[in-house]
């Protein structure tokens, strides 16, 4: 068994797409129609076969509170890996993505957070 799938509401999936990709350089996998909304699927650049990032509208009033409050309290959806955290950090930010928490070492690893401007904080690692 397998992760194939994993997915972060988003409230709004045309800002997410355009978030995700060219700002953070996934690559669009899926764009499927599904009636109001669609079945949205980005994949990291290195990695076309792995793990597909699903943009799932938020529009189920649970899935709108929980994004909302996780956000409140300063809680990340997800996190992903990056390889050098420091260049990471300075190209978002000067990408104008704003960050919640700047590289902080925390043991072996060094993260930070940012705002996806689609109602999630998300978190970057390098181990």
């Amino acid at each position: 068994m397998k992760i194939i799938v994993t997915s972060i509401f988003v409230d709004n999936q045309d800002k997410a797409l355009q978030f995700y990709s060219e700002t953070l350089g996934f690559v669009k996998k899926h764009d499927v129609p599904t009636g109001e909304f669609r079945w949205i699927t980005l994949v990291s650049p290195e990695n076309e076969k792995g793990t597909e990032l699903l943009l799932e509208p938020n529009n189920h009033p649970a899935a709108k509170e929980y994004q909302q409050k996780l956000f409140a309290d300063g809680i990340p959806v997800t996190m992903f890996g990056v390889a050098d955290i420091h260049a990471d950090y300075k190209k978002l930010m000067e990408k104008g993505v704003k960050f919640t928490m700047e590289p902080t070492k925390m043991g072996d690893l060094t993260i930070a957070v940012f705002d996806d401007t689609c109602g999630n904080l998300i978190q970057i690692m390098q181990e």
